[in-house]
């Protein structure tokens, strides 16, 4: 796994482990949605969470089917050149972009801007009408690290069915012929 932010990675307890395990089991075959950070909870144990990356907006530093390790810790700071996950109002998928820029009120209330690096524009068309800024309680995480490329096989099921079915099939053959 490559992290940057020189954080150092935290040893975890075998139960979150298996917990993120499982989790990725079943993402890699398909069987949960793009909402499943929705049910972040079930990591609450974990000082990361997993994020399985579907664009290309953020090109060349995550690739479609990289697995992002996530964390959200509220007391720090959002800093500019930070990857952050941010979800907005009416949208179901989160988004993954880097902050551009940060606005601090003199109250202290702080509001940043971001971009995906792979796109031309900043994230201003994105955001909910009217909306110029994101504020702290947008954000769902923020990524500390990823494997590359581990999600592959969701993003060809996604966007192949066929091979979906195909590899569901082999998997239920290898099943019954295997059987004791």
């Amino acid at each position: 796994m490559r992290t940057f932010m020189s954080e150092k990675p935290k040893l975890k307890s075998s139960r979150c482990q298996g917990l993120n395990l499982r989790f990725y089991e079943k993402e890699s075959l398909g069987f949960l949605n793009g909402n499943w950070l929705a049910e972040m909870p079930v990591f609450e144990c974990c000082s990361t969470s997993p994020l399985l990356f579907f664009s290309g907006s953020m090109e060349p530093a995550f690739h479609r089917g990289d697995l992002l390790f996530l964390t959200n810790r509220i007391e720090d700071p959002i800093r500019v050149g930070e990857i952050v996950v941010f979800r907005i109002e009416g949208r179901e998928i989160p988004i993954v972009h880097r902050v551009l820029k940060i606005h601090e009120k003199q109250n202290g209330d702080i509001k940043f801007l971001t971009k995906g690096d792979n796109n031309a524009v900043d994230d201003r068309g994105l955001y909910k009408r009217g909306q110029h800024w994101l504020e702290k309680k947008d954000v769902v995480g923020r990524a500390r690290g990823f494997v590359p490329y581990i999600g592959i096989v969701t993003i060809l099921m996604n966007d192949y069915p066929k091979f979906k079915y195909a590899v569901l099939f082999l998997l239920g053959l290898f099943v019954l012929v295997h059987r004791e």
